[in-house]
């Protein structure tokens, strides 16, 4: 879980403030559940933030050294790191970004994407949200806890969905993966009432419509991944349609430009998909990322 600062500024206009931080490694978890038709667990984050105060977001954060050590990749199942890197695009380090995923969920969604030892979804029991606390508070490690329950990260159910890198002039930037997932059956999460402060399931074109009226505030990547997510009426669909995604032989997805990220080709996609995610992403400025905005609106 990250940290908030009441004294954080808002970007400069011209990309100044923060032009020469280096964008550290996070990952996002878009969790989608049909009730009746295709909600998405979305958290509205403090205004005390330092990034992104007060808008609403998918669960996600930084990776933690500890998501990329053996041990955190021994309890993935499905994927090890040389086949989630080479979906990257990346060299090494590629399974961090899952085990990120499901950690920064957990702590700050109170849904944790794991299985026990009978290959169940976790029980969801008032020791587990305990061991949450307890993690948010510091006195317990992720990986502690995954070690004493038995635990599995099934990484195959974390489907690889979008790349994006923060505009220069952020006070802090992040080089991000998106995650696509289904939701545990029954659960609807909740905010950590600390750096998040309400959540709720809703479906992808309520929010874009709320968005626009100025209710609540998205960000630009949150903003496209609606716009993606809108086109369905039930999660299965676009669960399906990610598994079916055409990949080159060493498992890469094809991947479409996406405003100024990447996201893997969907059907109806109109721009024209490449083979590869762009390694590193080009750095933009705020200015650019509000004209691209723009265009699709």
């Amino acid at each position: 879980m990250r940290a908030v600062d009441a004294s954080a500024s808002a970007p400069s206009s011209d990309g100044a403030r923060g032009e020469r931080l280096a964008a550290r490694d996070a990952a996002t978890v878009v969790l989608v559940s049909d009730r009746l038709d295709l909600h998405v667990l979305m958290l509205e984050r403090t205004s005390r933030a330092v990034f992104s105060p007060g808008a609403t977001v998918f669960p996600g954060g930084a990776v933690d050294p500890s998501d990329r050590e053996p041990r955190a990749a021994a309890h993935v199942v499905d994927l090890d790191d040389q086949a989630a890197s080479r979906e990257h695009g990346l060299e090494a380090g590629g399974l961090g970004f899952r085990v990120a995923a499901v950690r920064e969920c957990f702590e700050e969604a109170g849904i944790l994407l794991a299985r026990d030892e009978r290959g169940h979804p976790v029980e969801h029991s008032p020791a587990l949200r305990a061991a949450r606390d307890e993690l948010n508070a510091g006195t317990a490690a992720f990986l502690d806890l995954l070690d004493a329950r038995s635990l599995a990260i099934a990484g195959a159910d974390l489907r690889l969905f979008s790349h994006w890198l923060t505009p220069l002039g952020a006070p802090r930037r992040y080089n991000t993966w998106f995650f696509v997932a289904p939701a545990p059956d029954g659960e609807d999460g909740a905010h950590d009432d600390s750096e998040l402060v309400a959540s709720s399931l809703v479906r992808p074109r309520e929010a874009l419509d709320h968005h626009a009226d100025g209710r609540i505030d998205l960000i630009f990547p949150t903003e496209m991944s609606l716009r993606a997510l809108a086109r369905y009426e039930r999660a299965g669909d676009l669960l399906a349609d990610l598994d079916a995604v055409p990949r080159a032989t060493g498992g890469a997805p094809s991947v479409v430009a996406e405003g100024n990220g990447e996201r893997v080709v969907l059907p109806g996609d109109r721009g024209r998909p490449t083979g590869r995610w762009t390694i590193p992403l080009p750095d933009i400025s705020y200015r650019a990322e509000r004209a691209a905005a723009r265009q699709v609106r």
